[in-house]
């Protein structure tokens, strides 16, 4: 059987490589590979996963009129940023509203194997958060509410199984009864969008609370100096955060910070984009955020509050490049942050070079190459190359020194 191949330096080890693909797209093996070519071959990583992704291109996945055709669009609208598998996420609305955004992306899965491959599962962020000013960010006040798990089984049951992750403040009196239980079902539970205080933070984390949605946003201004719940979740090494690293949401000092402190094995990089991203600078009307500014340089706030910002419009390759500039952390680091460590919380854990795997893998190039010490250096930015999904071409080209004739990709029209 005639092999494919893919050629590119690992993001991990530098080495140049050929990965071997078989006629059905899956790894077969991997070797080295002297060659260079004419121009620097591209980096080679596994597949970007995004946790938190509300929407792209104008669709929202909190629209009332959300059909499975918009659910595709944005699934597709991923690739060309090297994401592979995603959480499309929903935000605090009413019950009846939330079950049909349940409902919508559980058909979309069934119906189009173009999403089934790429949705890895339903992020619900809320509506059992924390009521107040700051906390509750963007989230509208009017559908706020207590854990309840028969309200949850329900979404649940709406979403065909489908939700993996699920977004709460710990600060109820029942939520550790409330997270046990979930968590029981093969949940993760999140904390977020949180005013709770430590004991709280600690007895989330004790019934099973497992992640942090977004540290150090959906806050107050102002909050006490210590305790508070973003110390008490930092120290908590249970506890694995998600950070949003537009250069908006978190300061590039508080990024250093945030990872030196979690330790980059317990940190993940998240996009949060809403609908507004791949659209535009402009004022937008979004279901159940209201009036939004979206700005020439990605930032997204409230029109009413401007301090409040909206969610991201920037794409997790922003977060890996910010991650870079940012910190200490190398090149392996930062895209394991956007790879391996999400994928691992609603997949199993796999090595992503493993013989059997589909391939899912992402070639990019770095308009400033790194230091062997990290990437303190690298003030460029990270361009996608190429995205190949299940084995197939999905977005841009394959090098010249790949051998990857007959790759089987979408059809010409839907390749970025």
């Amino acid at each position: 059987m005639a092999h494919k191949r893919l050629v590119g330096r690992r993001y991990d080890t530098r080495e140049a490589i050929a990965i071997l693909l078989d006629d059905d797209g899956r790894i077969s093996g991997w070797e080295r590979d002297p060659r260079t070519g004419p121009d620097p071959l591209p980096w080679v990583a596994p597949g970007l996963i995004d946790l938190q992704v509300n929407g792209f291109g104008g669709r929202a996945f909190n629209d009332a009129s959300l059909t499975v055709d918009d659910v595709r669009i944005v699934s597709l609208g991923l690739d060309q940023f090297g994401v592979t598998g995603y959480c499309p996420t929903a935000t605090t609305d009413s019950f009846d509203a939330l079950s049909r955004t349940m409902s919508v992306i559980a058909r979309a899965c069934e119906q189009d194997p173009d999403v089934a491959c790429r949705v890895r599962g339903i992020h619900l962020e809320g509506p059992y958060i924390s009521p107040e000013d700051g906390p509750r960010g963007a989230h509208p006040r009017r559908e706020v509410r207590p854990p309840n798990a028969d309200e949850f089984l329900r979404l649940q049951d709406a979403a065909a199984g489908r939700i993996r992750i699920l977004t709460l403040s710990p600060e109820y009196p029942d939520a550790p009864a409330f997270i046990s239980r979930i968590v029981g079902t093969g949940v993760r539970v999140a904390i977020g969008h949180t005013n709770a205080t430590s004991d709280q933070i600690h007895a989330a984390a004790d019934a099973g609370a497992s992640l942090s949605t977004h540290l150090g946003n959906g806050s107050h201004a102002q909050i006490r100096r210590h305790p508070n719940y973003i110390w008490d979740q930092l120290a908590d090494d249970r506890l694995t955060a998600s950070l949003i690293v537009d250069g908006h949401h978190l300061p590039a000092a508080v990024v250093k910070c945030l990872v030196r402190a979690k330790t980059a094995a317990r940190c993940i990089l998240v996009s949060d984009v809403v609908s507004l991203a791949g659209l535009p600078p402009g004022r937008y009307d979004l279901p159940s955020l209201g009036t939004v500014d979206l700005l020439a340089d990605g930032r997204t706030s409230l029109a009413a509050q401007p301090q409040l910002l909206a969610g991201a419009a920037l794409p997790i390759t922003v977060g890996i490049a910010n991650m870079l500039r940012f910190s200490d952390e190398p090149l392996s680091s930062a895209i394991e942050m956007a790879s391996l460590r999400p994928s691992a919380i609603v997949d199993r854990p796999r090595p992503w070079l493993q013989i059997g795997q589909p391939a899912d893998l992402v070639l990019f190039h770095l308009s400033e190459d790194l230091s062997s010490a990290g990437g303190a250096s690298a003030a460029g930015s990270l361009s996608i190359v190429a995205t190949i999904n299940a084995g197939r071409l999905v977005f841009g080209k394959v090098p010249a020194t790949s051998s990857a004739d007959g790759l089987p990709s979408r059809p010409e029209s839907e390749v970025g």
